[in-house]
């Protein structure tokens, strides 16, 4: 009979709460798909470093999950919480009728062992599908073979997801027991009868604790914002702290005294069923304000991450594009020597390597037997420093404020010195802007923002500099933008260009430097050229190195393993971010819900005496839509705000590796993301809650 019972009470529950049975759906479904992808880049043929990228993703995927567990795991006992809540009737009526509460355990026990499933077999069913398209966007995003697809299952995915769920819902069948053992019978036969106790509050008392809320929660912006050069990482939680505490005291002073700030309106007020909407409305937040925080929160953690991660990625991928103009850059340092008072080395280098060190890049190639047919479009420079020119004497004017600012700057470093001629053969072959000079004049070059800003501030004051004992003055009064070395992201802190008929020695020569593109039409012919410079295991070109004591120290970059560790990095972002989004968007508004829907379902009576004194349905589902509305608006609104200074934060925090100012593309996309899910569950609330109130 119990048996029998469990099973009736499903069917109800799913007709009435068709939104619970939703959520732990996308809960298992998207749990299993992001832990599949261990299994998805076993078909992948990548090279070795893409391959330790996904790895690398995988496992940290994983860690993640676990937190992703415990939000599941939160939602999946809050969520039964409601449900329980709404039944306190019929668990009554059981009582009455001689049903003893280890029975009603029992029922609630089957139910919950059904119910979990129902939502693992449905869910796991749609994340071993939906997984094939996140098997099919992963080999996209790494540019893998797609020759070898075929239909990936993950045993260790599905272990995964029915362990993390068992114990959840073995977590929900301890709460409801517990939560039995505790009724009494007269309380749950009168439950349907009582309204929630609410404590009127002070309304003079709220206003000045909102206010006193929304000054600590103004310091705590200007804290991760306004003044954070002088914040650090390890007192972060000072500002967090406050933002939550500030967030939880402005919604328990607002529901004290919204209510009677519009009161005193008596036009909207007294308009249409705007009393019955307010009083739902002010009872509500009064009595749900925890609920309220920490949806919140949610739902600024969802925006922040979206918004970041998207931002990031789509910045990362643009500057990699622009970084990465040829094929490979080769550096070498140049006129090494075993003088200690030198600060090039602390190596003892030999004969041959010191004599090595005055070629260029090219004649070392040679030397090397490579075969120099395998490049083409090759251009060689030569870095050049003076003794004296550092960045304290560029800086002089402004040196004092920065320095102090900013101790842990090397300012003794020497400044990079190129002729202008040399420079406009590589921006040529970049494509980037190239630069005239006169006799008298030289630029800089900087394109990382924060030198920019200091390095602008000096030349300002129009400063000269001396080479070999000729004085030159800047083009400029500011910055110009340009590079030579290859890179992830513009890092370039200054170059000085000076006219070509600067005497500069070869003494002064402290980098040889080459670009060129691989002398290949097509992607496959360039990756074999790539196996030279940059193979897997050891490149031919290491390999010749390593044999020759002549050779002294050559490094380098290629577009190819550039491009490689770079778009991994920017899909593990990518990945977190819309997995950790989607968990806690579906956590606040799956909560939100079913608040509603119980809500809505304890107060049937009050839309039945609606009706009879002659509202008709039109006006109550406009009540209706008002009221969960303004719920599912009031965390948001705070939660944007919080974003707008959290979003900021986490780009200023960046800065030193990216350079974010259109953030427009990645805020559209984010609020597409929420007005889908976010506006979905609205909808879904709406449309069920008019369902339940019609009889």
């Amino acid at each position: 009979m119990l048996y029998k019972l469990s099973i009736k009470n499903i069917q109800k529950s799913i007709k009435d709460y068709t939104i619970y049975f939703l959520t732990l759906i996308f809960g298992v479904a998207v749990f299993y798909m992001f832990n599949s992808l261990d299994s998805q880049q076993a078909m992948m043929e990548v090279s070795k470093n893409t391959r330790d990228i996904i790895k690398l993703m995988v496992e940290t995927l994983g860690y993640i999950s676990v937190g992703v567990a415990v939000v599941l795991g939160f939602l999946i006992v809050y969520a039964n919480n409601f449900l329980i809540k709404r039944r306190k009737k019929e668990f009554g009526l059981y009582m009455t009728l001689g049903m003893g509460k280890s029975q009603i355990s029992k029922i609630l026990l089957f139910e919950t062992i059904w119910i979990g499933l129902f939502s693992l077999i449905v869910g796991l069913l749609i994340g071993v599908f939906c997984s094939q398209l996140m098997s099919v966007l992963v080999v996209k995003l790494f540019k893998a073979d797609m020759s070898k697809y075929e239909f990936v299952f993950s045993g260790a995915a599905l272990s995964k997801t029915i362990v993390c769920f068992g114990v959840m819902y073995g977590a929900v069948m301890f709460f409801n027991t517990f939560t039995i053992s505790r009724y009494k019978l007269i309380d749950l036969l009168t439950a349907v009868r009582k309204n929630e106790k609410i404590k009127m509050k002070n309304p003079i008392a709220c206003v000045f604790i909102f206010l006193a809320s929304a000054v600590l929660l103004g310091w705590a912006y200007y804290m991760v914002t306004g003044n954070f050069e002088n914040i650090k990482l390890n007192n972060l939680w000072i500002p967090i702290l406050m933002g939550i505490v500030a967030t939880f005291f402005i919604f328990w002073s607002l529901s004290g005294f919204i209510l009677k700030v519009v009161q005193s309106r008596k036009g909207i007020y007294l308009k249409g069923n705007n009393m019955f909407v307010l009083r739902q409305i002010h009872n509500k937040i009064n009595t749900t304000v925890f609920s309220i925080t920490i949806i919140c929160l949610l739902l600024f953690m969802t925006i922040s991450l979206l918004s970041s991660g998207l931002s990031i990625n789509r910045y990362l991928t643009k500057d990699l594009e622009e970084m990465t103009p040829v094929d490979i850059n080769l550096i070498k340092q140049a006129n090494l020597s075993n003088d200690k008072n030198k600060k090039q080395s602390n190596s003892q280098w030999t004969k041959e390597q010191m004599k090595d060190s005055h070629r260029e890049i090219s004649q070392t190639l040679k030397n090397c037997n490579m075969d120099m047919n395998i490049l083409r479009d090759v251009v060689e420079l030569k870095y050049y420093t003076v003794e004296g020119l550092t960045w304290e004497r560029t800086l002089d004017s402004v040196f004092d404020s920065i320095s102090e600012q900013y101790p842990y700057l090397r300012y003794e470093t020497l400044e990079q010195i190129v002729k202008v001629s040399d420079y406009n053969r590589i921006a040529k072959l970049y494509g980037i802007k190239e630069y005239e000079l006169k006799d008298e004049e030289y630029i800089v070059l900087c394109d990382f923002d924060s030198m920019v800003e200091f390095r602008n501030m000096a030349l300002q004051e129009a400063p000269e500099i001396t080479i070999n004992g000729k004085t030159y003055k800047s083009k400029y009064d500011k910055c110009q933008e340009g590079y030579i070395n290859m890179g992830t992201s513009h890092m370039n802190t200054g170059i000085y260009l000076v006219p070509d008929s600067c005497e500069l020695k070869d003494s002064q020569i402290q980098y040889y430097f080459l670009a060129a593109n691989y002398n290949g039409d097509t992607q496959e012919e360039k990756k074999e050229i790539e196996k030279i410079f940059a193979d897997e295991e050891e490149s031919k070109l290491l390999k010749e190195l390593k044999k020759k004591s002549s050779i002294g120290e050559l490094d380098g970059i290629t577009k190819i393993a550039t491009i490689e560790s770079s778009v991994g990095i920017t899909n593990i972002i990518t990945f977190i971010a819309i997995y950790l989004g989607f968990i806690f968007l579906i956590a606040s508004a799956a909560i939100l819900a079913l608040k509603e829907l119980t809500e809505t379902s304890d107060n049937k009576q009050r839309y039945g005496i609606l009706r009879k004194i002659g509202m008709d349905d039109s006006m109550i589902h406009q009540s209706l839509f008002k009221q969960i509305g303004i719920f599912f608006l009031v965390p948001l609104c705070l939660a944007i705000l919080h974003s707008v200074f959290g979003i900021q934060f986490a780009l200023k925090l960046l800065s030193v590796h990216i350079k974010t100012k259109d953030l427009l593309p990645s805020i559209l996309a984010t609020a597409g993301f929420l007005v889908i899910i976010y506006g979905g569950y609205f909808l879904a609330t709406f449309i069920q809650s008019k369902n339940m109130i019609k009889d």
